[in-house]
């Protein structure tokens, strides 16, 4: 049977038997990305702590990026639309002051498809309570913060993992289908030339479709959402460059962006160098390093690399140190550029993704540097899949909601019925 909207996914609207002013607030916080695996873990997670931890505090689904920016989501907003749920109904980074609520000490964190923090969000890491991630660990751990980190393929199987274990009756046909259509597109479709699936993705994947037989078929849904996730069309270059992006820095600025095409069409793309130029001036980058994806008939990933800059030294330092790349070697072989500042390859491995071509680059930055670290307070902010943030969401201020209209909106959330 389906749930309300809201309920399935989104939070206990129920009001503690305390005084508003002093309730605690339970984040469920994802990546600055935002991508499906993000939004479906943070909006999975917060409903089973909303159904597993009663209503002394109230646990909010926060999606880690403005609301404007969403639409670079389309992969998103097809799943939520064919699972019934509104992008109306959810809560953005730029509509809830995290700082203020960690001032007044009414804060708790749980962080999702990530471990650790922006530095320009180092005033909450009090308030973290519990890490769920499938990267590479990069926090300290300390007794009070319980941190799930393995390396499978989708972050959604390690919650699909802990709602199975602990609370197994709350997982209906909605909130499945989110974490299957999920772990689905993770793992491209579990294809192992991908090199994305892992023994816990394919055993959580076949639980999923053993408790709900009607679940879409794997190639339809996968299908579905690999087109609408690739759907760049009337997309700018600005706005394919944020859809799936992280920064960098060290001695120079450095932005990692993901393509959704085959980089033969995107330099095709009229005053393409200009626009680079033009994007790399207004977020303050030196370099911009674009990997491209596409895919072959048979499924298989084609990956592709360029280089733009406008500085030599740099483009070829960097160029060079990942053509000598040893783990993982990306086997990068040069392939024609039309632009005189794009240093263009095709890439061998293509099982190297950008998850594991971003260690690589902050390597060469260390080995450069000495001690160059992830920017996390760059315009754009870094993200481990992407990144859609045009600044701090809290740069205009303090959030267009205020606290009344806040649980105003939680209550509209559980109030929505599924037709």
């Amino acid at each position: 049977m389906r749930i309300p909207k809201s309920e399935a996914m989104v939070l206990n609207s129920k009001r503690a038997n305390t005084d508003a002013s002093r309730q605690p607030f339970h984040v469920v916080l994802g990546n600055e990305a935002c991508d499906l695996d993000s939004m479906v873990s943070t909006l999975v997670y917060a409903y089973f702590l909303s159904k597993t931890r009663g209503g002394e505090v109230l646990s909010i689904p926060l999606l880690n990026i403005r609301q404007a920016d969403l639409v670079l989501r389309p992969d998103n907003v097809f799943l939520l639309h064919q699972n019934g749920l509104s992008p109306d109904l959810l809560l953005f980074r730029d509509q809830l002051d995290l700082g203020a609520l960690q001032r007044a000490g009414r804060l708790v964190l749980t962080l999702v498809d990530h471990n650790i923090l922006p530095s320009s969000d180092s005033d909450l890491e009090g308030a973290v309570v519990e890490v769920i991630d499938h990267h590479l660990l990069e926090r300290e751990q300390r007794p009070s913060c319980p941190v799930t980190v393995e390396m499978v393929g989708s972050c959604a199987t390690l919650v699909t993992e802990r709602l199975i274990q602990k609370a197994p009756e709350i997982l209906d046909q909605q909130l499945a289908q989110l974490l299957y259509a999920t772990i689905l597109t993770d793992c491209v479709n579990m294809a192992p030339a991908a090199g994305k699936v892992t023994p816990k993705d394919s055993q959580y994947t076949a639980a999923l479709e053993a408790r709900f037989p009607s679940m879409p078929p794997r190639a339809t849904l996968f299908q579905a959402l690999h087109n609408a996730k690739f759907d760049v069309s009337g997309l700018s270059t600005e706005q394919m460059l944020l859809k799936d992006m992280k920064s960098l820095s060290g001695s120079f600025s450095l932005a990692m962006s993901v393509l959704y095409l085959p980089l033969e069409v995107f330099m095709q793309r009229a005053e393409l160098e200009v626009e680079l130029s033009q994007f790399c001036h207004k977020f303050g980058f030196e370099v911009l390093v674009m990997m491209s994806i596409s895919f072959t008939e048979g499924n298989e990933p084609i990956r592709e690399l360029a280089l733009f800059s406008h500085s030599v030294p740099y483009r070829e330092q960097l160029s060079q140190y990942l053509e000598q790349a040893g783990n993982p070697p990306l086997n990068l072989c040069p392939i024609s550029s039309p632009h005189p500042h794009i240093t263009a390859y095709h890439q061998g491995n293509a099982l190297a993704s950008r998850k594991k071509l971003l260690p690589l680059v902050k390597d060469f930055l260390r080995a450069r540097d000495g001690d160059a670290e992830e920017d996390r307070e760059s315009l754009v902010p870094p993200t481990p899949m992407n990144s859609l943030v045009d600044g701090c969401p809290l740069d205009a201020g303090l959030p267009a909601i205020s606290e009344r209209a806040l649980e105003e909106k939680f209550s509209k959330m559980t109030d929505r019925r599924t037709p």
